[in-house]
């Protein structure tokens, strides 16, 4: 289909480089605030012990339980943290990004559970030392405590969470099975609470420190129940989506148009992702994270797809009149986040997709965009006709590197373009002036981004979104 089909991008003010500049600055020290607010709720957690009960020094006993009870809760206050960066609030998300901020979550996954663990250990051996009994007996008569027998089960969840999301485990998970075992952090948290409030002395009825640790609790688990579930199913409830025909434009590739009211008021920017569930027999119980491959118009949109799996391949056949129901936008791999007017593009295979609906919102000068393409084979060529259309309109270059993958630092390009020189600093000269956008495979991405930065490209404006859970 030719490019406008779908729907253009409203025409608004074209921002000047100045409004860029400061709006740049303005996301990066709000993320850094971000960050700050992440130790802060840590050290808040500590502060809890330290005003609720004097600091005692008078037994090793006593040091070790002092010492669980903080680890506990540490590690706690940043399982909830990490519940609210995957809870998808939009203000997180139009932040810092989606894979940003499931980034920190990840990196937080590790470092709680050694806490929790800590805690479980520290406590015990503590308290048996207080009252001079064995170790195992101690523990042993905690664990049949109801409260601390839950706390138990929830150390177990969590420790099932951390490994399914070791890379090597959760390459062979699909989705909704990773999904369905980290359902588990929620009932984990929740399972938790009662031994906090009814052994933690420091939580006292009445004091500031239980309301404290309370109002923490229903802020995480509502952030997750509103955003994660209630909002997205309102909305798809309001716009009534529903595949209206698949057009197929490679052996492979299909592009689903769906039809629905008021899809210009999803807020929708070319280059983010939604999840997306198509309610057919076949396909109700897969969401698919995937990204709009044009601006949506008020009536229709498009997502373009590779079959990848049994999950993607099964959209091919899905028959018109399907319902859909979506949760998102999500991502800031959008033109919000450019630092300037120079645009610099580079895509390969499906990675097109988001990239082409991004170029339906950019408003630059004429000639200020370069797109590099990048494709294995002539069959992988999706959507290049239309990226080509836009370009000729609004007067970018585009190269294209079509064959085999050359080898060393400019491996990401095809074995002809290597063996000739061309890099980063050919394809864009003003690589160190410009915002890099970057779509495709991880591996082929962090090649671009390498070579990108030994040209001079500055890292706070490398744009890249990797899609994954």
């Amino acid at each position: 289909m030719a490019i406008g089909t779908v729907g253009r991008a409203a025409p608004t003010r074209r921002p000047t480089e100045r409004q860029l500049r400061r709006r740049h600055r303005t996301r990066q020290v709000t993320v850094d605030l971000l960050v700050v607010a992440v130790w802060v709720s840590a050290a808040m957690a500590l502060a809890l012990w330290l005003t609720a009960v004097p600091v005692r020094w008078d037994g090793i006993g006593v040091v070790v339980t002092d010492l669980g009870i903080a680890a506990g809760l540490v590690g706690t206050d940043l399982v909830l943290v990490m519940i609210v960066l995957a809870a998808r609030i939009p203000w997180i998300d139009r932040v810092v990004g989606h894979d940003s901020a499931m980034a920190v979550h990840r990196s937080l996954g590790k470092p709680s559970l050694y806490l929790l663990l800590a805690h479980a250990v520290l406590l015990v051996v503590g308290y048996a030392l207080e009252a001079h009994v064995d170790v195992l007996a101690e523990g042993w008569a905690l664990v049949t405590t109801y409260d601390v027998f839950l706390s138990l089960l929830a150390i177990l969840a969590m420790i099932a969470v951390v490994v399914t999301s070791v890379v090597a485990v959760r390459r062979y998970l699909p989705y909704e099975g990773w999904h369905a075992v980290h359902l588990l952090s929620y009932v984990a948290v929740l399972i938790a609470l009662p031994h906090q409030l009814s052994l933690g002395g420091m939580l006292a009825h009445g004091s500031w420190q239980r309301t404290y640790w309370i109002l923490l609790y229903a802020t995480a688990i509502g952030a997750i129940g509103w955003f994660r579930f209630t909002l997205p199913a309102i909305r798809s409830v309001r716009h009534r989506m529903v595949v209206e025909h698949v057009e197929r434009i490679a052996p492979d590739v299909v592009s689903l148009w769906i039809r629905g009211r008021r899809l210009d008021r999803l807020g929708a920017r070319g280059g983010q992702f939604l999840i997306w569930r198509f309610w057919s027999g076949e396909t109700w119980w897969h969401a698919h994270p995937l990204s709009l491959s044009a601006a949506p118009s008020s009536t229709r949109l498009r997502i373009t797809v590779r079959s990848l799996g049994a999950g993607s391949g099964r959209l091919a056949t899905l028959p018109p009149g399907t319902r859909v129901s979506f949760a998102g936008p999500y991502g800031v791999f959008t033109d919000r986040v450019r630092a300037g007017d120079r645009i610099a593009v580079a895509a390969s295979g499906i990675g097109v997709t988001p990239i082409r609906a991004f170029l339906d919102h950019l408003d630059v000068p004429r000639g200020a965009v370069t797109i590099l393409l990048r494709a294995r084979s002539e069959r992988e060529t999706y959507l290049w006709d239309e990226v080509f259309q836009w370009a000729t309109d609004h007067g970018a270059r585009v190269y294209t590197s079509i064959g085999p993958r050359g080898s060393g630092s400019n491996g990401w390009l095809a074995a002809a373009d290597t063996s000739r020189g061309v890099s980063a600093g050919t394809v864009w000269p003003g690589i160190a002036d410009s915002d890099l956008y970057i779509c495709g495979p991880d591996g082929w991405s962090d090649l671009v981004e390498a070579d990108a930065r030994r040209a001079g490209l500055p890292a706070d404006r490398l744009h890249r979104e990797r899609f994954d859970w």
